[in-house]
């Protein structure tokens, strides 16, 4: 099995951000990537929605035969990878909020959560919250509108512009020295970021560590292939593969999948 796909999956394109990391640290590993545009953004949705909608992106991937499934999507992380875990044999890396590590170097001890309305309200983060971030002046923000005009193809526009200079503003006037990215769709807004934010602020996501994550959970489990070969990189998206296809190489092939 060792030679089999990783699977990804995301409410959409964002998580692209995480497959960027995982296929930079396992450049030979073959990977299998589902945008669920169709459904975007699972921000919205009710926990029993989200449940149902991962247990089919699962689902089509088992069909596809990957050794592990990395869960893309903030929002289906914190709620639904617990009953992932429990329903399939296979196993699932999750992502997060990076709260721990910007706890640890806030200075100013404010910090800011850009995150989707289902990420914040999830008993998960606020365990994780709670338990790195009590001291800390949180400033918590749900993203609304971002996902919806990264997904149109609108990253780069006045409308986005105008959507996080509303979303950052209660940051900055906090005084936070960092920003972290609740949702795999965020860090294509670096840019943007960056030019509204103070030049203090540092912005934090998870890409990196579920890349680690991965790599350690692939060979305590002997799935690691260690075979020096060409990957099969696949791609594909349920509505606007052409959005998918703009954040991706040229060469990458992007293919409209019913799912």
């Amino acid at each position: 099995m060792s030679t089999h796909p990783i699977g990804i999956f995301d409410s959409g394109v964002g998580g692209t951000s995480i497959w960027r990391e995982i296929h930079a640290l396992l450049p030979h590993e073959h990977t299998i990537y589902l945008a669920d545009s169709k459904h975007a953004p699972y921000g919205h949705k009710g926990k029993e929605r989200i449940i149902e909608l991962c247990k089919k992106n699962t689902e089509l991937l088992l069909e596809k035969n990957c050794k592990l499934i990395v869960v893309a999507c903030n929002t289906a992380t914190t709620n639904a990878i617990a009953v992932l875990r429990a329903s399939y044999e296979v196993p699932f890396i999750g992502i997060e909020p990076a709260i721990k590590p910007a706890a640890l170097q806030s200075k100013s001890k404010a910090v800011g959560i850009l995150a989707t309305k289902g990420t914040l309200s999830s008993a998960l983060f606020h365990e994780t919250s709670n338990l790195h971030a009590s001291h800390l002046t949180v400033i918590e923000r749900d993203g609304e509108g971002i996902v919806e005009l990264i997904e149109a193809g609108r990253l780069d526009s006045p409308e986005m512009r105008s959507v996080l200079n509303v979303h950052l503003q209660p940051m900055i006037d906090a005084n936070i020295d960092y920003l972290v990215l609740g949702c795999s769709h965020y860090p294509y807004l670096m840019p943007m970021l960056l030019d509204i934010l103070p030049k203090h602020v540092k912005i934090i996501d998870s890409g990196a560590a579920v890349a680690r994550q991965t790599k350690a959970i692939l060979t305590k489990t002997k799935l690691l292939n260690t075979r020096l070969i060409r990957p099969k990189l696949e791609f594909y998206s349920n509505a606007r593969p052409d959005v998918l296809k703009s954040l991706l190489s040229e060469r990458a092939k992007v293919e409209y999948l019913d799912f």
